[in-house]
């Protein structure tokens, strides 16, 4: 399991956040943990804004894939170690054993996020999601002779054997909404169906949600079933892959805030949540993040040239979150037993 830590006080990106000693002067800051499945360069490029804003709180991160922080939060349920919850699957978040962990509490700003976006209970609020897409490497489609997928029915062309990598759900969120809409869009036996039959051609499960498409972009498979910022970002670093929306509707999964009723450090944490709705925040997710549910802020042009509809909404799945939710176990474990190798 690999876990990334990071520290809002150090400078830098990533190996700064790792290694860098806070300065003298922010010795007394408050200090706080905050538990995370951001992606790592997410992660770091938020941390910078947050720091810009809130230069006297430390904030002490850890980074898991969405299915090992539920079990670290779990496990240590009965004496939690942070006291955030920050950019997380709703659809974990709405687990009753997390939620029993979870203190109400409504940021400033939470009128900018509409009511779909936040628990009834006030328990968790949503700020950004993701989208399923695939990495189609154009190269290896052109050596291979093979056509162009559109939707998810294509890749189970025989053509495509060995050439397909995505993520495990039982440890990637995006593995995970990519087969729970699979499921709700076909129905149950139909959508285990179709899974058995992609298995067919699937090379590899991956731990990771980005990773699938990293691989297909570096020319070692032809498709990487990932999420489209992943695309979008390795687009724009010059890899020659086609960002694909599945045609059937592209699953998609919310990423969570929450405060931990454990928590000692109420205030800090409290302030930390507010910051998530702030300006700052927003501008920062629109650079990162293809779903942003705070009002305010505009979509990067290199979103659009990359084949992001201006309207999000009509390339996503209408996804039945409580629903996803509530079937996890029971998905991740028929996985597990008809599919996992």
């Amino acid at each position: 399991m690999r876990a990334a830590v990071y520290n809002l006080m150090a400078t830098g990106l990533l190996a700064g956040f790792l290694a860098a000693s806070p300065e003298p002067a922010v010795a007394q800051a408050q200090s706080i943990t905050v538990y995370t499945s951001y992606e790592e360069d997410e992660a770091a490029a938020f941390l910078v804004a947050a720091k810009k804003d809130l230069p006297d709180i430390d904030v002490k991160m850890l980074r898991l894939s969405t299915g090992d922080l539920a079990a670290r939060i779990l496990a240590e349920s009965a004496n939690p170690q942070h006291d955030v919850v920050w950019g997380w699957a709703v659809t974990n978040m709405i687990d009753p054993r997390i939620l029993a962990l979870l203190e109400p509490y409504e940021p400033k700003g939470i009128d900018k996020v509409a009511a779909q976006y936040r628990d009834a209970g006030k328990k968790w609020f949503a700020v950004t999601g993701y989208m399923a897409a695939f990495c189609v490497n154009n190269e290896r489609l052109k050596a291979k002779n093979l056509p162009l997928p559109t939707s998810w029915e294509d890749l189970l062309d025989p053509r495509f054997k060995g050439e397909v990598v995505m993520p495990n759900p039982a440890s990637s969120g995006t593995g995970y909404l990519q087969i729970a809409s699979i499921i709700q869009q076909r129905g149950e036996e139909k959508g285990w169906e179709y899974l058995k039959g992609l298995d067919k051609n699937i090379a590899q499960y991956i731990k990771s949600g980005s990773r699938p498409c990293n691989v297909a972009s570096a020319g070692e498979f032809a498709v990487g079933a990932s999420f489209a910022l992943r695309a979008i970002k390795n687009i724009a670093e010059g890899f020659p892959i086609t960002m694909v929306i599945p045609k059937e509707g592209a699953g998609n999964e919310l990423e969570a805030n929450a405060l931990v009723a454990a928590s000692k450090k109420k205030d800090a944490a409290r302030r930390f949540l507010d910051w998530t709705l702030s300006p700052g925040a927003v501008n920062a997710y629109y650079d990162w993040k293809e779903i942003v549910t705070v009002a305010g802020g505009r979509m990067p042009e290199r979103f659009v040239k990359a084949g992001l509809p201006a309207d999000i909404s009509s390339a996503m799945f209408k996804m039945d979150f409580a629903r996803a939710g509530s079937e996890r176990t029971q998905i991740i474990d028929r996985w597990k037993k008809d599919i996992e190798r």
